[in-house]
């Protein structure tokens, strides 16, 4: 009897995690190596509502209601004099149960993700560093691996290779299809406090966004469990890094910190728990999303500046595509490149829609402000928000965005 055919997921983050589970429920065979042994940290720790749906084809909706993660039901602005927004509560433009979601600690959520998906009969390796994605001609064929020593350096060959390597990017980096945004050259500074303030009922779980003193950048405020709260601040690499001390990354934060009343007055009273951390230039994406025989998901297809908290929902939606092409095409014995990207523009599309909110808070629009000019649209905005970023219908209200950016752009350039 012919064995079914194998895929090798590189890296057991959520985009990986999500692209072997879901090809491992349809029977095929799945092998996921992570170089790392989980828990292990990493940043990223908002999801936003849309993720629902792909965890509940998961079968992880369980597993999160019964964890310690605070619900989060809104998300809140705070703009640079200190005047909150109205909050965008998810639940009201949308009652259904997907409008409540998680603020998640990502060393736990990646690890029940990772567990999740060996109960589906993935076959989770820790401990291997793939080192190389091997090709013949044009097509991936296997991948080459070593153990954590470094050896028993060894060829394993699949059907088709998922790269969700995260921002090691092997395929990417291999066939240089990495394309840098030259409009959100951001780095990011961040830290996290005991003790620090909270919000009650259900802005308990909100995700709060601060902007600094002179808009030049912005501070997100998480609260996990335990206490525990997510403070970092973003901003463009060269007004965060340019002519300062590259080491002193608390000298850094602080300064913002002074540059944000507002922040300062919530961690007043609260005691730092853990180090600075940094993270430089962050936003790109590859040229494409598939080749014969290989797909990319998850940071190793790309990653957008985490102003909305997209990180987790564009992981585990390039995974559920992705899984979905790759079981379509192993049915049909179809692993080629048109088979495999199949899915590349309407993802990449979505991205784009998430991306041109970005870029619109960035140009100094006010939301609360369009809102209060464009009233029938704030379901729209909830919507885009939550990560309902699929719908082409959307692109008429983000057009309107557009010129009341390029409306504002005008206007300041006049003063």
């Amino acid at each position: 009897m012919q064995s079914l055919p194998t895929v090798i997921v590189i890296g057991g983050g959520p985009s990986g995690a999500t692209a072997a589970t879901l090809i491992a429920q349809r029977g095929y065979r799945v092998r996921l190596l992570e170089r790392e042994r989980f828990p292990r940290f990493h940043i990223g720790e908002s999801l936003i509502p849309q993720t629902y749906w792909v965890l509940k084809r998961l079968n992880m909706l369980s597993k999160l209601k019964e964890s310690k993660f605070i619900k989060k039901y809104s998300v809140q602005f705070v703009a640079s004099n200190g005047r909150l927004s109205e909050p965008f509560y998810f639940l009201d433009n949308n009652p259904h149960e997907s409008s409540q979601t998680w603020q998640v600690r990502r060393s736990e959520f990646d690890r029940l993700m990772l567990e999740n998906a060996a109960e589906h009969g993935v076959e989770v390796q820790h401990g291997v560093r793939v080192v190389d994605v091997i090709f013949e001609g044009d097509r991936a064929v296997g991948v080459r691996v070593q153990g954590e020593d470094g050896a028993n350096d060894r060829i394993e060959r699949a059907d088709v290779i998922v790269d969700a390597s995260g921002q090691s990017t092997l395929i990417m980096g291999k066939l240089g299809l990495r394309q840098r945004d030259p409009l959100l050259r951001k780095a990011a500074c961040w830290t996290y406090w005991q003790g620090a303030q909270r919000d009650i009922g259900r802005d308990e779980g909100a995700t709060v966004v601060l902007q600094l003193q002179g808009k030049q950048g912005w501070f997100w405020y998480i609260p996990l469990h335990d206490d525990i709260v997510s403070v970092g601040v973003v901003a463009s690499h060269d007004y965060l890094f340019g002519n300062r001390d590259l080491k002193d990354f608390e000298s850094i934060y602080q300064a913002e910190v002074e540059k944000c009343p507002a922040l300062k007055q919530r961690i007043s009273k609260a005691r730092r728990a853990d180090i600075y951390r940094v993270a430089k230039e962050y936003s790109y994406r590859s040229r494409v999303a598939a080749g014969n025989g290989w797909v990319l998901v998850g940071d190793a297809l790309g990653f957008l500046d985490p102003l909305y908290s997209s990180g987790v929902l564009l992981a585990l939606k390039s995974g559920e595509l992705a899984a979905d092409a790759i079981c379509d095409g192993l049915a049909r014995g179809d692993t080629s490149q048109a088979q495999l990207s199949c899915w590349e523009t309407e993802y990449f599309r979505g991205m784009e829609r998430m991306r041109q909110l970005v870029l619109a808070y960035y140009s100094g629009l006010s939301f609360g402000k369009f809102v209060a000019q464009h009233p029938h649209r704030k379901g729209d905005i909830t919507d885009l928000l939550i990560g309902d970023l699929f719908r082409p219908e959307l692109d008429e209200t983000l057009a309107l965005i557009q010129d009341a950016v390029n409306s504002h752009t005008a206007i300041e350039a006049l003063a």
